[in-house]
C-alpha cells in the first residue's frame, strides 16, 4: 500500500462495492471528502486502478483553479479519454468568452452513454470543487441519470473548515439516495510513527519518530513531505532532533507543502494561521503561557479575537477554525489551554513566507489588540518587541511598566530587552535619560562590565530633572569608579554639583557622599576627599547631611580613632534623624557595616533588609552592592560557610569581571575552613593578581589567599599576601582590624618561619588598635595570638583571656570586658551563651568562630606548662564547636592537638542523640513540642540566628531532615542522612 494509503482500506471497499454493483447497472456517486493534504488524489488513483483491474473503463479529470473559466473544461477531459470523442460528437472546448451552445450539455450526455454501452466506467474527478460551473452543473445532472447505467462516478472534493464560508459542495442540490460520502481522517499516531520508521530505513530514535509525528500532524502530504527532506540526510549526519525551522531541512518539501496548504485555504485562512504562529513565537515556554493566560491573553475566544483582529478576518469564524485545526492535529492546546502548533517546525514553515513588514504590522495590531482588552503590559510589550517603531505615547508607557516588572521579579534578560526596544520609540529627553540610566546600569551589571558605561555617559549629556541627572551621575560615577577609574567618576559628580544643582542643597550632599564612596577605589583620592569631608563637617554638620556623617564614623572606625560602642552610639542618632531621600541608601548602608564591625549582627542585618528595600537593583548604586557585601561580611562572622557557598557566583571568577569580589574572598576562607581546600585552590587561581585594580575588595581577596597559602603549607606565601594586604590598607588610613586582621595572621606565619620578635610586635599593635575598637571579636583575636607569641604562664594569661572575653562578650557599660566570674576558662557557656555589649545588648557568641582557634590556642598553652585535664577540656569544646560549624579544618587542629596532648578518643560524639550539647538538646526539645524559632528565643532569652545555628547542628548530628523527625531522634542513638530542611522556620 502506498505512503498516502494507510488507513484508507474502508474507502476502496466502499469504490469496490459500489463498482460492482455500476456493473450490474445501477450507478452512483461515490464522494470522498477531506482536509487539504488527507491523501484525496492518492486514493482516487487507488480506486481508479482497482476499477481498471476489475474490467472497468476510466475515464479521469482533474480540476484546477487555472481552468475555472472555460465551460465544460473538466467534461471535455473526462470525455476526451474516449476514442472517437471529435468524430462522435464533434467536440472541442469552445474560445474563451464564447457561451456554451445549448446543445452542448445534451450531446456530451449522449457521448458518455455511447462509452458506457461498450463497457461500465468508473468517471474519476479529482478537486470537483475547482471545476468550472458549467462542468459541475452537468456532473451533478448526469449524476441524476446514472442511476440505471453502468457507471460509477468518484468524486474528491475539498473539506475544510476555513475563515472565508467555502461554496456549497457538490452534492448539495442531490438526493443522499444518490450519494455515498467518506470524509478521509488524518492518520493515526500510531500509522504516522510506523510510515516513518519505515520511510526512513534506518533506526531512530523514538523522540525523533514522535518529533516527526507531530511535525506531519496526521497529514499524509506534509509527512511525505518531511520525510522526503529527511531521506536526503545521511544517517551519520542526521541530527540528535528534528530541527525546529526549515532551513535546516533539504530540498525543502515540507516547506513547500505547508505554503501549497496555506494557499488552498484562501488568503484570510492564511493570516489567521501566520497570525497564531506568530503569537505561538512568542510563548516559548509553558510557564510564560500560563501566565499569559491568567492575564487575559490566554485561549478560547480571547485568543480568536485577537487573531482576528491581526488578520483582518471575521472573529465569529476563527473560533471555529482553532477547533477545526485541533481535531485534524495541527493544532494542540498548550498547558495553559491556548491552542499552539503541533510542532515548532510546523509553526516555522507557516512563517517562513511571511515579510518581515508584514509580521511587524501584524504584532503591531496585536499589541493594540492586547492593550484595549486590557492585558498585562508584559504581554503586550511582548509583542511590541517585534513590532516596528509604533511613534506613539502608549507602546512607550507599555514597554516602560513591562521592564519595571520584570525588574521587580529578578529578570534581568527580559528587562534589557524592554528598555531597549522603548528607546526605539519617541519621548522627550528628560525621559530618554532616565531610561538610558536604568538602561546603562543593567548591562553593566549583567552583560559586561563595559557595557553601559556609554549609555549612561549619553544620559548625562541629555537634559532632565536634577534628581535624575543625580542618580545618572552616580550610576556612571559607580560604573567608572569600579573599572578603576575613581578620579574620574569624581570629576563626574563634582561637573553635576558645580554646573546642574545650585538650589538643591540635598542633591548636592548626595553627590558629596557619593563621591566619598567611590573614592574608596583609589588611596590618593580617599585621602582628600575625606578630609575635605572632615573639615566640612567641623564647621557645619549639615551640609555634609547625615549619610555624610556615618561616612565619617565608618573612617574613624577604620583608622582606629573610635570604639564601637561610641561608633554605634552616634550612628543611631544619625538613623534617628530625617534624612535626604536619595541619601538614604547610602546612611543605611555605611550604618549597617559599622554594626557588623561592632558585632551588632542583628541590627547590622536589619538595616542591609531595610536598604536593599529602598534600592532599585536596576540603578547602578555604590551601596547597592556595599549592602550586598555587608550581608555576606554578617554570614561570615557567623561562620555561616554553608551560605557563603550558597551561590555558584561565589566559586568562581565572573565573566567580563577580572577582578575577585567580597563574596569570592569569603567564599575563599569557607572552602579552606569546611576542608575543600583543592576546591580553594582553583579559585584563588583563577584571578591574575599581577595588575588589578587597587580596591578593598583586592585587599580582602589577598586576605582570603593568604589564609589559604597559610593552611596548605606555604607560611612563606601567606605572610606576602597578609603583608600586601596590610600596604594597600594602610594606604587608605584603614589600620584597624576590624576589616581584614593582617597583622595577626602575619604574627603567625612569623611564627611558622620561626621570627617569634617579629611576630610579637605585629601582635602587640594589634592589641592596642583593638582594644581601642573593644569589641569580643578583635580584642579576643588580638590576645589569642599574643598569647600564642608571648609563650609561658603569660601567654596561657593572654589567651585564657581572649576565651573569657569571646565567650561572655564585653560590658560597654563599665567602659571594657567584663572578665568571667566562674575562674575557669574551660567551663561550660551559660544559657544565653554571651552577655552584654555595647548598650547592653546580647552579644551571639555561639556564632563567633573565632572562640574555636582561642579553645585551641588555650589547650596548647595549657598542654605546654602540664595542665593535661583542662586542656582536654577546652580542646574538646573547640572540636565540637567546630563540628557545630562545619569548620572541619578546625576541628582537625583541635584533635590534633588533643592527640598532642595524650587524648585516646575522639572529641566529641559526631552522631546521634549523645552528641548534643546541653543547649542544643533543650532548643531541639522545644522544637519538637511544636514551637517556632522566635518563641524558643523569647523563652531563652536568645537570639533567634542562635537558635536556628544550635538547630541546624542538632539536625547534622541527628542525621534528619526535618522538624516533624525531632521526637523520635531525641530518643534513637541510630542516625538517618540526607541534608536538614531550613530550619529558620
Amino acid at each position: 500500500m502506498s505512503v498516502a494509503l494507510r488507513e484508507r482500506r474502508e474507502e476502496l471497499e466502499l469504490v469496490a462495492a459500489e463498482a460492482e454493483r455500476a456493473r450490474a447497472g445501477a450507478g452512483r456517486l461515490v464522494l470522498l471528502r477531506g482536509a487539504t493534504g488527507t491523501g484525496r488524489t492518492a486514493l482516487l488513483e487507488a480506486a481508479a486502478e482497482q476499477a481498471e483491474q476489475a474490467g472497468m473503463r476510466v475515464l479521469r479529470a482533474r480540476c484546477s483553479p487555472d481552468h475555472t473559466s472555460v465551460p465544460f473544461g473538466a467534461v471535455f477531459q473526462l470525455l476526451a479519454h474516449g476514442a472517437g470523442f471529435d468524430s462522435a460528437a464533434g467536440e472541442e472546448p469552445d474560445p474563451p468568452g464564447t457561451p456554451p451552445h445549448r446543445g452542448r450539455p445534451a450531446r456530451l450526455w449522449r457521448l458518455l452513454r455511447s462509452y458506457a454501452d461498450d463497457v461500465p466506467l468508473l468517471v474519476a474527478v479529482d478537486d470537483v470543487h475547482l471545476a468550472d460551473e458549467s462542468s459541475r452543473r452537468w456532473l451533478v445532472e448526469a449524476v441524476r441519470r446514472i442511476d440505471r447505467l453502468p457507471v460509477l462516478m468518484v468524486v474528491t472534493e475539498r473539506s475544510q473548515y476555513d475563515i472565508d464560508p467555502p461554496a456549497d459542495g457538490l452534492v448539495h442540490a442531490l438526493s443522499p439516495a444518490l450519494v455515498r460520502t467518506r470524509t478521509l481522517a488524518p492518520l493515526s499516531a500510531g500509522s504516522a510513527a510506523e510510515l516513518v520508521r519505515s520511510a526512513l530505513g534506518r533506526p531512530v530514535p523514538a523522540e525523533w519518530v514522535d518529533d516527526c509525528v507531530r511535525a506531519g500532524a496526521g497529514s499524509p502530504l506534509l509527512l511525505r513531505a518531511l520525510l522526503d527532506d529527511l531521506g536526503g540526510t545521511a544517517a551519520e549526519d542526521a541530527p540528535a532532533a528534528l530541527p525546529d525551522n526549515c532551513a535546516a531541512l533539504y530540498p525543502g518539501s515540507y516547506a513547500a507543502a505547508v505554503s501549497w496548504w496555506l494557499d488552498s485555504a484562501g488568503p484570510t485562512t492564511t493570516e489567521v494561521a501566520r497570525a497564531l504562529a506568530a503569537l505561538d513565537d512568542d510563548e516559548e515556554d509553558d510557564e510564560k503561557e500560563e501566565d499569559s493566560a491568567r492575564g487575559g491573553g490566554g485561549h478560547g475566544d480571547a485568543d480568536a479575537g485577537l487573531l482576528a483582529r491581526m488578520a483582518g478576518a471575521d472573529p465569529a469564524r476563527v473560533p471555529g477554525w482553532l477547533t477545526a485545526m485541533t481535531g485534524l492535529g495541527l493544532l494542540r492546546p498548550g498547558p495553559g489551554g491556548r491552542p499552539r502548533y503541533a510542532h515548532p517546525l510546523l509553526r516555522d514553515a507557516v512563517l517562513s513566507s511571511w515579510s518581515g513588514a508584514l509580521r511587524q504590522a501584524a504584532h503591531h495590531r496585536a499589541a493594540e489588540a492586547m492593550l484595549r482588552r486590557g492585558d498585562r503590559a508584559e504581554a503586550v510589550a511582548g509583542q511590541l518587541l517585534r513590532s516596528a517603531p509604533v511613534g506613539e505615547a502608549w507602546a512607550t508607557g507599555v514597554l516602560l511598566d513591562a521592564a519595571d516588572l520584570a525588574v521587580r521579579d529578578d529578570r534581568s534578560d527580559d528587562a534589557l530587552a524592554f528598555l531597549r526596544r522603548a528607546l526605539d520609540e519617541p519621548m522627550p529627553d528628560a525621559r530618554r535619560s532616565v531610561v538610558l540610566t536604568e538602561l546603562g546600569s543593567l548591562e553593566y551589571a549583567t552583560v559586561r562590565s563595559t557595557a553601559g558605561i556609554p549609555r549612561l555617559a549619553e544620559a548625562m549629556r541629555l537634559p532632565g530633572l536634577p534628581r535624575d541627572r543625580v542618580r545618572a551621575a552616580v550610576a556612571l560615577g559607580t560604573a567608572l569608579a569600579r573599572q578603576g577609574e575613581a578620579r574620574t567618576a569624581i570629576d563626574v559628580l563634582r561637573g553635576l554639583e558645580d554646573e546642574h544643582l545650585t538650589g538643591h542643597p540635598d542633591l548636592v550632599r548626595t553627590v558629596q557622599t557619593a563621591s566619598a564612596l567611590l573614592s574608596d577605589h583609589d588611596p590618593a583620592t580617599r585621602r582628600e576627599v575625606y578630609r575635605w569631608l572632615r573639615e566640612t563637617a567641623e564647621r557645619s554638620p549639615r551640609l555634609v547631611g547625615t549619610a555624610g556623617q556615618a561616612l565619617l564614623v565608618r573612617y574613624e572606625s577604620t583608622a582606629g580613632l573610635t570604639s564601637a560602642a561610641s561608633a554605634m552610639r552616634r550612628i543611631r542618632a544619625l538613623l534617628a534623624q530625617p534624612a535626604d531621600p536619595l541619601a538614604e541608601g547610602f546612611l543605611l548602608g555605611t550604618a549597617a557595616a559599622v554594626a557588623q564591625w561592632a558585632d551588632q549582627l542583628d541590627e547590622a542585618e536589619r538595616l542591609v533588609r531595610r536598604g536593599l528595600a529602598g534600592q532599585r537593583p536596576s540603578l547602578l548604586h555604590p551601596m547597592h552592592l556595599a549592602l550586598q557585601n555587608v550581608r555576606v561580611d554578617i554570614a561570615a562572622a557567623r561562620g555561616a560557610y554553608a551560605e557563603l557557598l550558597a551561590d555558584p557566583g561565589a566559586l568562581s571568577p565572573v565573566a567580563g569581571r577580572p577582578d575577585p569580589a567580597n563574596a569570592q574572598a569569603h567564599a575563599l576562607i569557607a572552602l579552606v575552613e569546611t576542608g575543600r581546600t583543592e576546591e580553594a585552590t582553583v579559585l584563588a587561581d583563577g584571578f591574575d593578581l599581577q595588575n588589578p585594580y587597587d580596591s578593598w575588595e583586592l585587599n580582602r581577596f589577598l586576605y582570603a589567599r593568604g589564609v589559604l597559602r597559610a593552611a596548605t603549607g606555604d607560611p612563606a606565601g601567606a605572610l606576602g599576601d597578609f603583608l600586601e594586604c596590610g600596604r594597600h590598607q594602610s594606604a587608605r588610613d584603614v589600620v584597624s582590624p576590624v576589616v581584614t586582621p593582617w597583622r595577626t595572621a602575619s604574627a603567625e606565619c612569623h611564627l611558622a618561619l620561626g621570627r617569634p620578635r617579629q611576630a610579637l610586635a605585629l601582635a602587640e599593635e594589634e592589641l592596642r588598635l583593638a582594644t581601642v575598637w573593644n569589641t569580643p571579636r578583635v580584642l579576643g583575636r588580638a590576645l589569642r595570638v599574643l598569647g600564642t607569641a608571648t609563650g609561658g604562664r603569660r601567654g596561657l594569661e593572654l589567651t585564657d583571656r581572649a576565651v573569657r572575653i569571646l565567650r561572655q562578650g564585653a560590658d560597654g557599660a563599665s567602659g571594657g570586658p567584663r572578665e568571667a566570674t566562674r575562674g575557669s576558662a574551660c567551663e561550660a557557656p551559660s544559657d544565653r551563651d554571651g552577655i552584654a555589649a555595647q548598650g547592653g545588648e546580647p552579644v551571639e557568641t555561639e556564632l563567633i568562630p573565632e572562640l574555636i582557634p582561642a579553645l585551641i590556642a588555650q589547650g596548647r598553652r595549657l598542654t605546654a606548662v602540664g595542665e593535661r585535664a583542662r586542656a582536654r577540656e577546652a580542646l574538646r569544646e573547640a572540636a565540637e564547636r567546630a563540628e557545630r560549624l562545619g569548620a572541619v579544618r578546625m576541628r582537625a587542629s583541635a584533635e590534633a592537638a588533643l592527640r598532642e596532648g595524650g587524648a585516646r578518643r575522639a572529641a566529641t560524639a559526631r552522631t546521634g542523640s549523645g552528641s548534643l550539647t546541653a543547649s542544643e538538646r533543650r532548643i531541639a526539645e522545644l522544637a519538637a513540642q511544636s514551637r517556632t524559632n522566635m518563641e524558643i528565643a523569647e523563652l531563652l532569652h536568645l537570639a533567634r540566628r542562635t537558635v536556628e545555628t544550635h538547630l541546624t547542628s542538632a539536625y547534622r548530628k541527628l542525621g534528619i531532615r526535618r522538624r516533624a523527625e525531632l521526637g523520635a531522634a531525641l530518643t534513637d542513638t541510630g542516625s538517618r542522612s540526607g541534608p536538614p530542611e531550613d530550619t529558620r522556620a
